[in-house]
């Protein structure tokens, strides 16, 4: 466990001591509600070795990883990555473990490889992998990924491309490619409305000019894209509210949150993210509100390119925002301030500011649980994972991943467990790491290939 503010330590990552900070417990608030916390504190001080069921740790589990299956629907041999060390970790003890398997599948940017892991009573392993690739000699860099609401389909964006990046359709249960549609530059994250007859893909432009990109619309029945909305420059970010009514996506370049009517398929309003400058407007971005143009560092929160080029008569980003997730009762939506380390709130029926939320640096996926409760976030520039308490809005607890470059982040729908993807630096394999949300500890991880990014849960 890390405390906020904490300096940082120069110590190497091992099996047992993840690089960073020095541990220490979370919140009283949090331990007073966690009954696992609670029993070892109280164990603790009695000094009896509380020597109770399912204290001990946990053994490794030996499970080995199934055949690989590739695009082509062929037997493929397990990756090196794949083959490494997928066993529980020692935290894991019995109160922690999972009665069921849940199953999610990563992408890793690098290698273009999908991956499904399944973590489960014996930890976390690779079950499968295939390959999502277009140009065969070329890194494609699956980015996005979604689920479709029943489970069916397996939506994936690739960002790199000549020069345009695609949207893929997968059969998840093979690994086989249904459908593949080109839209703009570097399609990123993307959401799949409710009842699935729709994609909504954040073009990033990462690589591009510092002008305004979009929002690409996609019929997923016959993958044709039927909507491009410009927005602003580098869209990061995005989600749809639970009705499929209201897509979100952020500006990183402009400091903003752009709220288009999904059903309308128009930029209906945006909002001014700057400390100080805060402010709603109707319509899309125009005119002033697109002249605060500035260069996030986003090549160094872990995209491997140092982004646009900055000119030196634009003002840099402040908030330099990377994600929108609306709350659970879609009352407002967090946006994940990556530049100035904040958590900013906004009220969607009178389209104003809320609050803002001190976050650790480099804030930068963010998502809800389904009781509207806690708020998980990743940090890039921090290399870790912090749980908020939304209804107090303080960061109860901040953890430390196993390698650097934090990426993505989803939560299983029975809130018991977040998944959270790591790329990894240089040669080092990308990872999955599993959250307890209720412990408020890492109980499993698992080596994945190299740029582990987007995350989406299956089952």
């Amino acid at each position: 466990m890390i405390p906020a503010g904490s300096p940082r330590s120069d110590d190497s990552p091992s099996p047992t001591r993840p690089r960073g900070r020095v541990p220490t417990w979370p919140s009283a608030a949090w331990i007073a509600r966690t009954p696992v916390l609670t029993w070892a504190l109280a164990c603790g001080a009695a000094a009896s070795g509380c020597a109770a069921a399912g204290a001990t740790g946990a053994g490794t589990s030996a499970g080995t990883v199934a055949a690989t299956v590739a695009s082509t629907g062929e037997v493929a041999a397990p990756s090196a990555a794949a083959l490494s060390s997928q066993d529980a970790l020692p935290s894991a003890r019995g109160p922690l473990r999972p009665d069921r398997e849940y199953r999610v599948f990563v992408g890793s940017e690098a290698t273009d490889r999908i991956s499904l892991v399944v973590f489960g009573p014996g930890g976390a392993t690779v079950e499968r992998e295939f390959t999502v690739s277009f140009y065969p000699t070329e890194s494609d860099g699956p980015h996005g990924l979604a689920m479709s609401p029943d489970g069916a389909l397996l939506y994936v964006t690739t960002g790199h491309g000549r020069p345009f990046g695609n949207l893929w359709k997968i059969d998840p249960e093979t690994g086989r490619s249904l459908g593949r549609v080109e839209l703009g530059l570097f399609p990123a994250s993307l959401a799949v409305s409710p009842e699935g007859s729709f994609a909504f893909v954040a073009n990033f432009n990462l690589h591009g000019d510092m002008v305004p990109s979009s929002i690409s619309v996609v019929s997923t029945e016959r993958m044709i894209e039927v909507s491009r909305l410009e927005t602003c420059t580098m869209p990061h970010g995005s989600r749809l509210s639970s009705d499929g009514r209201r897509q979100y996506s952020t500006c990183m370049m402009d400091d903003m949150l752009v709220e288009v009517d999904a059903w309308g398929l128009g930029v209906a309003r945006h909002f001014r993210l700057a400390p100080g400058a805060e402010a709603g407007h109707a319509g899309p971005p125009g005119g002033a509100d697109a002249a605060g143009h500035g260069a996030p560092a986003h090549g160094a929160a872990g995209h491997g390119a140092p982004g646009h080029a900055h000119h030196a008569d634009m003002p840099k980003a402040v908030c330099s925002p990377t994600w929108a997730q609306p709350a659970a009762d879609d009352r407002s939506v967090f946006v994940a301030c990556n530049r100035s380390g904040e958590l900013v709130e906004i009220d969607l029926e009178s389209w104003s500011l809320v609050r803002r939320i001190p976050a650790a640096p480099g804030i930068y996926n963010v998502e809800v649980t389904s009781d509207g409760r806690r708020l998980v976030a990743t940090n890039k520039q921090d290399d870790s994972v912090s749980i908020f308490d939304l209804a107090s809005g303080t960061e109860e607890v901040r953890l430390r991943t196993h390698r650097r470059v934090v990426h993505g982040v989803v939560i299983s729908p029975d809130d018991r467990y977040a998944f959270i993807t790591v790329e990894g630096v240089g040669s080092e394999p990308g990872t999955l790491e599993v959250l307890d949300l209720s412990a408020g500890e890492f109980v499993a991880r698992v080596d994945l290939p190299p740029m582990s990014a987007g995350v989406a849960f299956w089952r």
